[in-house]
């Protein structure tokens, strides 16, 4: 197979049967963009207006301002208790919302349901703040592509959920909400077992086999993205077919399993020919430099001008370790809020109205939307993680450029949107998924480069804050009440709304919106210019110490 530079221990492939544990969990753990698939079914069991609806979405995304907890314990307790946490709760919230769809007990009241909404769209960030914090400390020299790669999944798992619901149970509500209670509890307890805080690389050679078995991961999940693509283009597929897709799909979901196996006979082979041969030295477990790797990479990665000046100053400089106070004091970490509440925000909107959206504009069906969202958002989540990495070691190219550009691209798809023409939906969704992949995948590592990892589990979900504002501004009030103002009342106490005006306005105000967050994406890249060049310093320093190019 060929992937390592040198001959990897036995904590080396338990170190990547942890990783390919995290990709499972954030396969399953996408959720919370789910809410199109079943949000129909709720609004006619409930007689809800789509303003009501769009508040049930809303609640589902407060949540996430929740995950202030996780990231508080996240610095506190192991990651297996965060991820019994998420995984709890996400059984019971899931869980309810399927009895009341199933009609196995009476539809609940509207704030009991906005409490269930709000444990299932918590249950996701105790879930990702475990995988992130423990997988960007594990894989501090490849952080863009380790965060492309587990935010890309994220993005798959609402077409991994999606496709899987069409193929095994015919689109049937319930039975979705069943999958979404269950599968991620599962999951969990598996990676409860493997997933661990280790210590990172510590020389060049040990950068790039972890860069090659990354790459691996790259091409398995790009080959996964298609595969689910392909799928949702197929017409009328049989039963017998929806059978076979399912069982490949989850036999490509199992196949990481071969990166931590290979690692492991690799290791097994090499330590029993080093205990034949006294003078071949067994490879050294890395526990024994768990104390000085994360000290000496991180200070030959974001050199200070001088370490006495490190030492005199009282506050923190862009690159250095900051409290979740010290961060929250400087304009950086205001811009990427901002910046980030424009894109998230917005495209959040989207996906929780893509079924009104969709059967506005005429579409009977729109999980086709849903999932194209979904893949398209993993092509932007994986290769933004990849090119950012790239363009950081060659030219020392600010990450928050790249949201710049997404910026700008999401902007002109929302117009698209607003034209309504023939088609128009099929390229806005797959323009608001690779935009909104970007946002996140690039958000994650850069938080990390500019406030430091000792806090990040904090840091991050603050800025996950924008989730539930994102949501609360944009879809729960704009799309919300401008839908509603549009729209002609039902039987029941419902209202509906056909025609490309029930979002027009909606798209052109989040069009704007995202020309305000590409103006501050901009100013955060010239402000951050000097720290990424440090940083890309830094990496070749680290080469030539080791006595690579």
């Amino acid at each position: 197979m060929g992937f390592g530079l040198e001959r990897p221990s036995v904590s080396s492939a338990i170190k990547w049967l942890g990783f390919v544990t995290a990709i499972w969990v954030q396969s399953i753990s996408g959720n919370n963009y789910t809410f199109s698939n079943y949000s129909d079914a709720l609004k006619t069991l409930m007689n809800l207006t789509q303003l009501e609806l769009n508040n049930l979405s809303v609640a589902k995304d407060v949540g996430k301002a929740f995950g202030l907890l996780a990231g508080l314990a996240s610095d506190r307790l192991p990651t297996w208790v965060l991820l019994l946490i998420g995984s709890v709760e996400g059984l019971l919230g899931y869980g309810a919302q399927w009895l009341v769809v199933s009609e196995r007990i009476k539809p609940l009241s509207y704030w009991q349901m906005c409490i269930f909404l709000c444990m299932g769209g918590n249950s996701t960030t105790w879930m990702n703040t475990a995988i992130l914090v423990t997988c960007i400390r594990n894989f501090r020299s490849n952080r863009g592509p380790v965060s492309g790669i587990l935010k890309g999944y994220v993005g798959l798992s609402t077409a991994i959920f999606t496709d899987l619901c069409a193929a095994l149970f015919n689109d049937n509500s319930a039975s979705f909400l069943f999958m979404l209670a269950v599968t991620p509890f599962a999951v969990c307890l598996t990676a409860m077992v493997f997933l661990r805080e280790t210590p990172p690389s510590a020389s060049a050679d040990e950068d790039k086999q972890e860069s090659r078995y990354l790459w691996f991961f790259n091409g398995l999940a790009v080959f996964v993205a298609l595969y689910l693509l392909a799928y949702d283009f197929v017409p009328n597929p049989s039963e017998l077919y929806s059978l076979i897709f399912s069982a490949i799909l989850l036999l490509l979901l199992a196949s990481p399993l071969v990166v931590p196996a290979y690692s492991f006979c690799t290791a097994w082979v090499s330590q029993r020919v080093g205990s034949s041969d006294p003078e071949t030295p067994v490879l050294d477990e890395p526990l024994l430099r768990q104390e000085v790797v994360p000290a000496t990479q991180h200070k030959a990665e974001f050199p200070s001008d001088t370490d006495d000046v490190a030492v005199e100053r009282k506050t923190p400089v862009i690159g250095e370790e900051h409290t979740i106070f010290e961060t929250m004091r400087t304009l950086d970490f205001w811009i990427l809020f901002v910046s980030f509440l424009c894109g998230v925000g917005t495209g959040l909107a989207v996906m929780n109205n893509l079924g009104q959206i969709g059967l506005a504009l005429g579409y009977a069906d729109v999980s086709i939307f849903v999932s194209l969202t979904s893949i398209w958002g993993f092509f932007g989540r994986i290769v933004s993680g990849l090119v950012s990495e790239y363009f950081i070691r060659k030219a020392a190219i600010p990450r928050p450029l790249w949201n710049a550009a997404s910026q700008i691209l999401m902007a002109v798809g929302y117009i698209l949107l607003a034209t309504a023409v023939p088609g128009s939906l099929y390229i806005g969704s797959i323009v608001v998924g690779i935009c909104y992949g970007i946002r996140l995948a690039i958000t994650v590592p850069t938080a990390s480069e500019l406030f430091g990892l000792k806090y990040y589990g904090l840091i991050y979900n603050v800025l996950i804050l924008n989730l539930p504002l994102g949501s609360l501004l944009f879809s729960g009030l704009l799309a919300g009440f401008l839908y509603d103002t549009e729209a002609t009342p039902t039987a029941g106490g419902g209202n509906t709304c056909v025609g490309a005006h029930c979002y027009r306005l909606v798209f052109v105000v989040m069009a704007i919106a995202c020309v305000v967050g590409f103006g501050l994406d901009i100013l955060l890249s010239i402000r951050t210019k000097h720290l990424y060049t440090k940083i890309q310093a830094g990496k070749k320093t680290k080469r030539v110490a080791n006595g690579t190019k």
